[in-house]
């Protein structure tokens, strides 16, 4: 899968619904970063016909190449369904992109592990465990070195941005910068402690959780 995502926005950069005036925006990924790569202005033209939008919906999966992730404000009737027959995966989000950029590729990673995982290509990862109500923990470490290749972001991100936690206490190597920057952008507050010269403990607070 190309490492790209495809935005629907506004003149402003804000998501804007497929149909409304905007512009097609295609970020890379690469070392961590989103990038712009190509972008274009459009507008779906709903009124004029069936085949007039199924046209341009040509054009516009034409100027997408070989990105399948696409996110709008809202994508609905013959536009998601012509994406969806397209193969690419349709995600309704509001906002700015750099904002949910990294969130909608770790839900993506996440999706395709759990295809694989039903074919029993990968092992089912572990997931934080609940010592007491709301209050969660687990081991990096130990996840990693039994499952070799698996990111901490693929392991955690799912669960952070769920919110459904209280307090949750990390173990790991170091303190990892996707994460740092995640927790700084939400409702959160964390400390570390060093444990030992090779491990810390995060312990992130969720100021939003409500029981």
């Amino acid at each position: 899968m190309a490492k790209e995502i495809a935005i629907f926005c506004d003149a402003s950069g804000v998501n804007a619904r497929l149909g409304e005036e905007g512009k097609l925006v295609v970020y890379h990924r690469w070392q961590g970063d989103w990038q712009v790569v190509r972008e274009k202005e459009f507008f779906l033209d709903a009124q004029a016909g069936l085949r007039r939008m199924r046209l341009q919906i040509e054009e516009m999966l034409e100027f997408l190449g070989e990105c399948r992730i696409f996110v709008a404000a809202a994508v609905t009737g013959v536009p998601y369904y012509e994406l969806e027959k397209a193969g690419y995966n349709v995600w309704e989000y509001a906002g700015m992109p750099f904002d949910y950029l990294d969130e909608v590729w770790a839900r993506e990673e996440q999706d395709a592990m759990e295809k694989r995982r039903s074919t029993g290509v990968v092992p089912v990862l572990a997931t934080p465990t609940e010592k007491s109500p709301g209050h969660f923990t687990i081991s990096l470490k130990e996840i990693q070195q039994k499952n070799a290749g698996v990111t901490s972001k693929q392991i955690l991100l799912p669960f952070i941005t769920r919110q459904k936690f209280r307090v949750l206490e990390v173990v790991c190597n170091h303190l990892p910068p996707w994460m740092e920057m995640q927790l700084d952008k939400q409702v959160y507050s964390y400390t570390t402690e060093r444990i030992s010269p090779n491990e810390i403990v995060v312990k992130i607070n969720n100021l939003g959780y409500t029981d």
